[in-house]
């Protein structure tokens, strides 16, 4: 049996950048000059009678144009790149590009013009008037076209290194977001952890059973936000899911005196939002609100939207007041996800409403 080697190359995406802009470059200085030695030479043959200068050398003189113009700035090119201009446009850098561009112009005109005069002798037979008047007016003519040139080179390669300076920093953005995202991300489960671990504490020494129910119940919660840990975002239907089992695993505890009420609009349970951010709400709320009141009180949970916005909304009985012993991460963590995902078309919200405590986020509906 014949064995069969394969080859594999390995494309590095700079590599072939590099060259398709290269490959630009070549086109666009082509195309380029040579639709201004088309023009060259029909105008000149154009105006020059025939029997005086013959099309031949028309011709002649706009290859030799075209080689001079291609191969000349593309040597200035790789100068410009060599002295590194574009990316470092100090005066010193000014003078040796204006040097450069002095040479480059005289070159030009030198050898167009000596070709031109050879050639002329030996297609019409006859010398080629050379005056001061052609001569100056044959560098100005070639100093204006790599003039232009130059600027439209050093434009190209400016507005690129723009565009990639502005890729790059996007990228880099995008790149520190998605880091703190997931580090907030995973602030949640040592904090709902915090939580639950001190009320199975407190209830172990009570109701052995009601322990068990509730360990069980918080290694369902903790399965579910390891889940979540790896997307953005869920369907607000598995949300409140997880807000339903949070519920009932804090009636554990704390029994007649949580009352849970919600207010759905059932058109919106498919919408996606941010993992978490009802359940840290609703926590919050039990926390520093329902739990502080001697005769408890009750959760209202509120999903409904004005067109635009999601609308959650997370009522507790309590008044809004500053805990210095709170480390308030639950909050802070929400304000900096939506922060972080929606910039500033997204808000988290607390107030007190008659002897209620009302947290309200608003998320663009994208």
């Amino acid at each position: 049996m014949k064995k069969r080697i394969f080859s594999s190359y390995t494309f590095h995406p700079m590599a072939i950048s590099k060259k398709i802009n290269s490959l630009i470059f070549w086109v666009l200085q082509i195309s380029g000059w040579g639709f201004i030695t088309f023009v060259n030479i029909w105008v000149k043959a154009f105006l020059v009678p025939a029997d005086k200068v013959k099309p031949s050398y028309f011709f002649l003189e706009g290859i030799l144009f075209l080689l001079f113009s291609i191969l000349l700035t593309t040597l200035y090119r790789n100068y410009l790149k060599r002295i590194d201009f574009v990316e470092n446009q100090s005066q010193k850098n000014y003078i040796k590009a204006f040097a450069g561009y002095v040479i480059v112009v005289f070159l030009f005109s030198f050898l167009l013009l000596l070709g031109s005069y050879i050639g002329f002798e030996a297609i019409n037979e006859k010398p080629l008037e050379l005056s001061l008047l052609i001569v100056l007016s044959t560098t100005l003519n070639i100093a204006i076209f790599i003039f232009f040139w130059i600027v439209i080179y050093i434009s190209v390669k400016l507005i690129a290194r723009n565009q990639r300076n502005k890729i790059d920093r996007l990228k880099l953005e995008a790149s520190l977001k998605e880091s703190q995202l997931n580090t907030l991300k995973g602030q949640l489960n040592p904090h709902f952890m915090f939580n639950s671990l001190n009320n199975i504490r407190g209830l172990m020494l009570e109701d052995v059973d009601k322990a068990r129910e509730m360990l069980t119940r918080l290694s369902e919660m903790l399965r579910y936000s390891l889940n979540m840990n790896k997307v953005n975002a869920i369907q607000i239907k598995e949300e409140l899911e997880t807000v339903d089992n949070y519920i009932a695993l804090s009636k554990i505890q704390l029994e007649d005196r949580l009352q849970y009420e919600k207010k759905i609009d059932e058109s919106l349970l498919q919408l996606k939002i941010p993992p978490m951010i009802l359940q840290m709400l609703v926590e919050n709320a039990i926390k520093h609100g329902v739990s502080d009141q001697k005769n408890g009180g009750k959760i209202t949970v509120i999903v409904t939207d004005n067109t635009e916005e999601i609308v959650l909304q997370v009522n507790n009985t309590g008044t809004l007041k500053s805990d210095s012993n709170s480390t308030k991460i639950g909050i802070e963590n929400i304000e900096k996800r939506l922060e972080l995902l929606y910039g500033k078309r997204a808000a988290l919200v607390l107030k007190e409403v008659e002897n209620e405590v009302q947290a309200i986020i608003k998320i663009p509906v994208d």
